[in-house]
């Protein structure tokens, strides 16, 4: 199974320091916001990764990571969104990159207390289809939200809406997603919502329509890092507790993390 980081967008609601570099290289406590999707997809097993971004800071993300070995990934590769177009959008630069193989997205500003190899192991077992991690929030008007048919978690998922005023349920859909090699085809067949994007939403309920998703239920917290007040609050969490644990415990991706320099 191979990662892919999608790290684009204009990070406008965290101007001004999104003038001057791309939103997933601000720091969340003691390292860059994009070291956390990497690691995350480290402790699933998954060492070759796509980091897909755009706009004019585009190139910092090379200057930073370099050839991904410094911190553990066997392979990194870098691809170029031209413009704006959503999650979707920026998921057909991948294909290539896949080359047929299963994946696991991340949004670039997800971070999670806890690790997803369960449910990386439980996917690459899955026949075909797709898989999502939910997570119960206070504020699920700002995700996508499943709608259960019965009381879930546990109950089957009937559908997903996108940022809905009257949500269905309080379990929001992480930004950490597993994909056969279909959702390529899936993402070229979509139409722009009336925000003028391609929703990755749309994805999961094609997946849905055809009776190929799974999902099961992040373990330990999660949040993005798209505001300031939930940048604030994910540097609070990590400063806390860690993030990225395995066995109760922190896993380092790389020496690059030690205090001393070498």
């Amino acid at each position: 199974m191979k990662g892919v980081i999608l790290a684009g967008g204009l990070g406008s609601r965290l101007r001004p320091l999104t003038l001057v570099t791309n939103k997933h290289l601000l720091p969340v406590y003691d390292k860059p916001m994009i070291y956390y999707p990497i690691q995350c997809l480290l402790n699933a097993g998954i060492d070759e990764v796509i980091v897909v971004t755009g706009g004019e800071h585009a190139g910092d993300f090379l200057h930073l990571l370099k050839n991904g070995k410094q911190l553990g990934l066997r392979h990194l590769e870098y691809a170029y969104q031209e413009g704006e177009g959503g999650i979707a959008e920026a998921l057909k630069l991948a294909e290539d990159f896949a080359d047929g193989d299963k994946i696991c997205v991340v949004l670039g500003d997800n971070i999670i207390e806890k690790n997803i190899k369960k449910a990386a192991g439980d996917f690459f077992t899955q026949r075909s289809g797709a898989k999502l991690l939910l997570k119960e929030v206070h504020d699920p008007e700002r995700f996508g939200v499943v709608r259960f048919d019965g009381e879930g978690p546990g109950a089957p998922v009937v559908e997903i809406l996108e940022k809905p005023e009257d949500p269905p349920s309080n379990c929001a859909v992480t930004g950490i997603y597993f994909y056969d090699s279909d959702v390529f085809e899936i993402c070229k067949t979509l139409k722009p919502s009336k925000r003028g994007e391609l929703e990755i939403t749309d994805v999961n309920n094609e997946y849905l329509r055809r009776g190929d998703l799974t999902y099961e239920v992040l373990d330990g917290w999660w949040t993005d890092a798209g505001t300031f007040e939930s940048l604030f609050h994910a540097t609070k969490l990590v400063e806390q507790g860690g993030a990225n644990l395995v066995d109760g415990q922190p896993r380092p991706m790389a020496p690059l993390f030690t205090a001393a320099s070498e």
